[in-house]
């Protein structure tokens, strides 16, 4: 067997990196990328192999894999992570490890390939089916998809288990065998060690027919997303809420699917039907006055000014002090809310020597700001500026002394105006955005 079965022409960049964790699969797909390689000399090859440390045979592992890449001359990087758990259960965990850590390796203009094929697009399929998804999540694994800014790409999707262990026969390739594989706890292992080989026995075609399933679910989401888009983008504000007022008029089932491509477009998990009602009763039709939120994971679902936001759950920092003695340099935020850094180039004049600078999230007192006239409390200067309520006390304010110099992002006290001197700025580096003050 010399012909490549990898779909080569899924393949939109030379620069490519697989994921490599040294199983079938995955020696298969290297291996022949590296035939392809030979065969076009601009293509460049990196590997990488995640270092759960689940296994007893972990390290073992890892020098298998450098000991393949050193032969096939594929560079390989090594990653070890940590799995918190969150109670999202160990397959969760590692996969979310797994695909945090390939997201911070790719380099610009580099894609991803991995080395999913047939039965495992069957397994993926059975998975959505026992949790009751619908179209998008029968869907199961395009053959491309986005990924952190560039593609991942499986170019042996439409190749069987059984075809892989020929090319890897028929090539004297050597693999590691993950002794958790073996295990039918695991969800994928009881449809693979048990349910599928009973399909596959009734119905010898069973794994191609659920992938035909499968790519005639895709192409349903494909044409809804067409004709869902124009809704979408009426919807959708250009900080990202989604606006309520559209969604009123709306039909259960439009609205149901709009909601859902709004949370898509956002990297949100899928939420299911329950999810969705609750989203709707408990959030949107909460009472004028309310401040719903609905909790999933780490984020949240909350209203304000008539849009539903999907936002990271940070704790309220209002009693938080942090002094910041050297503020020439970047001052690290608590509860994962970025970094602050005054930088030459703004309208803030510089602290005094006898001004002790700190980063504060509440204001006491009347409150004079850049374009506006009179005074007023800070409350009311967040609802002026439309300041959803989550980030009221999670915004860092800069403090000289006991005086209040700005808020990142927001505003500028009359306070902490430059006179006649070259003035600084208060830049927020928060979830990877930047929100300066001038």
């Amino acid at each position: 067997m010399t012909t490549l079965t990898l779909n080569t022409h899924l393949l939109t960049s030379r620069q490519i990196l697989v994921a490599f964790s040294g199983g079938l699969d995955s020696t298969v797909l290297l291996h022949q990328l590296v035939q392809w390689r030979e065969r076009h000399p601009d293509v460049h090859l990196r590997a990488i192999h995640i270092h759960h440390g689940l296994s007893p045979h972990a390290e073992s592992w890892v020098q298998h894999c450098e000991a393949v890449c050193e032969q096939w001359r594929v560079p390989l990087l090594v990653e070890r992570v940590t799995l918190v758990d969150d109670g999202l259960g160990i397959e969760a965990h590692a996969r979310r490890a797994r695909y945090q850590a390939f997201a911070g390796t790719l380099l610009p203009g580099e894609i991803l390939v991995t080395a999913q094929h047939l039965d495992d697009q069957c397994e993926t399929f059975l998975l959505a089916l026992k949790r009751g998804s619908g179209p998008a999540g029968l869907s199961a694994m395009g053959e491309s998809s986005p990924f952190a800014g560039t593609q991942l790409i499986r170019p042996l999707l439409t190749q069987s288990r059984r075809a892989l262990e020929q090319w890897a026969q028929a090539h004297a390739l050597s693999w590691i065998e993950d002794e958790s594989n073996q295990d039918d706890t695991y969800d994928r292992n009881f449809l693979r060690l048990k349910v599928v080989p009973l399909l596959q026995q009734r119905w010898p075609h069973f794994t191609q027919a659920t992938a035909r399933s499968a790519a005639l679910c895709a192409e349903q989401e494909s044409l809804l997303d067409e004709l869902l888009a124009q809704d979408l983008a009426d919807c959708v504000t250009p900080r990202g809420g989604l606006q309520l007022a559209p969604l009123m008029t709306m039909s259960v089932v439009r609205r149901a699917a709009l909601l859902r491509r709004w949370l898509m477009m956002l990297n949100a998990p899928m939420p299911s039907r329950d999810a969705l009602e609750r989203i709707w009763q408990e959030v949107v039709c909460a009472r004028a006055d309310a401040s719903p939120c609905l909790r999933f994971g780490e984020y949240e679902i909350r209203r304000y000014q008539s849009q539903l936001w999907w936002i990271k759950s940070v704790i309220g920092q209002s009693e938080t002090v942090i002094v910041w003695p050297s503020w020439q340099t970047p001052l690290m935020l608590p509860a994962g809310l970025g970094t602050v850094q005054l930088v030459a180039g703004g309208e803030l004049r510089s602290p005094r020597a006898a001004e002790p600078v700190s980063i504060r999230f509440k204001a006491s007192g009347v409150l004079h700001i850049v374009g506006r006239n009179g005074g007023r409390k800070l409350k009311k200067i967040w609802q002026e500026l439309a300041v959803p309520p989550w980030r009221r006390d999670t915004t860092p304010l800069l403090f000289y002394g006991d005086t209040l110099i700005a808020a990142a992002g927001a505003f500028v006290t009359l306070d902490g105006l430059a006179e006649g001197e070259s003035g600084v700025r208060l830049e927020w580096k928060e979830y990877g955005q930047l929100s300066p003050a001038r």
